[in-house]
């Protein structure tokens, strides 16, 4: 084994050296998701090219939704280097099989286990895309929630004196006495007390509050008992009924605006970044990086405006599984792929597994050494007042700093074992960037960072997440029509259900139109799809029981 990868890392440096003497290699990459495009002539960038040999031009949605998008690739059949692999694509025959390539990779190829990778394994036994994210190595280094949770402003908290919110009514409760006594921000903005998000796709804010408000962590588009091993609807479930009746009751009082169910994402953001939303449901990352340059320069931090998660449930006696750990989240329906348009499939594997090497992975998440980040005498990484400044700086994201942060890192810690693999993981790093109003929020409920706020969770099982497979549903499938047609019903009755004057009737209208999408069938399909996983895991485990 060692001598294999001695020589892989021979014929890696052989392929770099010889083209470290010509031109720069240039690829293309396109990320279905929104994200920020960097200058061309960007500093970090450069140095990284300089370094490997090779850098990419990174390009993102625009004015369109994915299907769109990945449609019109499909459709004239070109497409740029790296794209981000799913299904759609790999039936479309649009990708390549990225482990016939990879012996001569070897950060690739060892990014995951052996195990992890079978995951991955399309129909023809297969490889064709590689996780971004969730891969980690050494201990935990998680203060960010990244995921889905209540989300609730600090002014808010701050004006009850920090009470103990676990419950869906404790939450709205607050919301409500706030709003009665708080009805503007201190610059005249009229409060929104909440804000749900429907728009497209994202609008598993409105719908999938029922699993985590039932204590399990987000499986996708099922609940599993870790018990009996069943998968469960989580759309027709008693807390279920609950929750919408619940968000009734709020519009009926005026806690819920109408138009909330009409707003596009970018409406939404737009309400976000004035302040005046008290709370939602969301998953910070599709929240949270969109308002910053609103915040900073309306001042809205220095009124309480930031956002942290409480551990909501329906009942008290129901324990919270918002927060599982990233490395738990292997999601297996997506990931980075090479195109069959890419002309140097080689050099793309190579550029991919240099990112990965330990001195790059510094390079695109800490910067340069002295200049971005300093070192203590115990080998620390810090940033001092200057460097904090720079880090946070919104031209500096676009000019400087490069972290190709579509394509794999290993999170968790540095090769170094000491330090986290970017500044927003270090401790003491997260501390000092977080708002005045965070770091008084966390002080009051004797915590450190967001993750705490919630509670720390292991995976409740090997089959999780059932949404690795979910995710990779078609309409190509019996199963991935039926949910096409579930979320058109969910999409269409929810706010009907919520805005309904008669809550039971429509409830009960909304439940006929919901069954009779079949969805029996669908989660029949996901029982025996959670039952593979299972049998696959004890095979494993009798292979490595022989084996010893």
């Amino acid at each position: 084994m060692a001598g294999s990868l001695m020589i892989a890392g021979i014929a890696a440096l052989l392929y770099q050296s010889q083209n470290s003497r010509n031109q720069i290699r240039h690829y293309t990459a396109f990320f279905s998701t929104t994200g920020e495009e960097i200058t061309s002539d960007n500093d970090m960038k450069k140095k990284i090219a300089e370094q490997i040999g090779a850098d990419c031009e990174e390009t993102w949605l625009k004015g369109q939704t994915k299907d769109n998008a990945l449609n019109a690739y499909i459709a004239a059949g070109e497409y740029p280097d790296f794209i981000s692999g799913e299904s759609k694509l790999y039936d479309a025959g649009a990708l390549i099989p990225i482990d016939e390539y990879w012996d001569n990779y070897p950060n690739i190829k060892n990014y995951l286990t052996e195990e992890q990778w079978d995951l991955f394994r399309q129909a023809d036994g297969h490889i064709y895309w590689i996780p971004q994210f969730g891969v980690s190595q050494g201990q935990d280094t998680e203060v960010i929630h990244s995921g889905e949770a209540f989300w609730i402003q600090t002014r808010v908290l701050k004006w009850a004196d920090y009470p103990e919110i676990t419950t869906v009514d404790e939450y709205f409760d607050l919301l409500e006495r706030y709003q009665e006594a708080n009805p503007c921000l201190e610059n005249g903005t009229p409060n929104i007390p909440f804000a749900i998000l429907c728009d497209d796709w994202r609008y598993f804010c409105l719908e999938n509050v029922p699993q985590f408000l039932d204590g399990y962590p987000n499986d996708g588009s099922c609940i599993v008992d870790p018990d009996t091993l069943q998968v469960i609807d989580y759309n027709t479930t008693p807390t279920a009924k609950r929750y919408y009746q619940k968000l009734n009751e709020e519009y009926k009082k005026g806690m819920i605006s109408p138009e909330t169910f009409l707003d596009t994402y970018e409406e939404y953001l737009d309400k976000l970044s004035t302040g005046a939303v008290l709370g939602m449901v969301d998953q910070r990352w599709q929240f949270y990086y969109a308002i910053q340059t609103a915040y900073d320069s309306g001042n809205l931090r220095s009124y309480g405006c930031d956002y942290v998660p409480l551990p909501i449930t329906i009942d008290k006696k129901v324990k919270n599984q918002w927060h599982t750990a990233r490395s738990a989240e292997l999601d297996t329906a997506s990931g980075l792929s090479i195109t069959i348009s890419c002309e140097d499939p080689e050099g793309a594997m190579q550029f991919v597994n240099n990112l990965l090497d330990p001195e790059i992975t510094k390079l695109r998440f800490w910067g340069e050494e002295n200049l971005d980040y300093s070192i203590d005498e115990n080998g620390i990484f810090y940033l001092n007042e200057e460097q904090g400044v720079r880090v946070n700086d919104q031209k500096l994201k676009k000019t400087h700093f490069c972290t190709y942060s579509y394509f794999p890192r290993s999170e968790g810690m540095l090769s170094d074992g000491i330090n986290a693999f970017s500044p927003e993981n270090q401790p003491a790093e997260f501390w000092k960037s977080q708002p005045w109003d965070i770091q008084e929020c966390f002080e009051a409920y004797g915590v450190t960072n967001y993750v705490d706020m919630l509670g720390r969770n292991d995976a409740p099982g090997v089959w999780y997440p059932m949404y690795s497979y979910t995710n990779s549903l078609t309409s190509n499938t019996q199963a991935g029509q039926t949910l096409e047609r579930m979320d058109e019903v969910k999409h269409r009755w929810l706010p009907q259900v919520i805005l309904a004057q008669n809550f039971e009737e429509t409830w009960n209208s909304y439940m006929e139109a919901y069954n009779a999408c079949d969805p029996q069938s669908y989660f029949e399909d996901l029982q025996k799809e959670l039952n593979q996983r299972m049998n696959k895991k004890n095979s494993n485990f009798c292979i490595l029981n022989d084996k010893n």
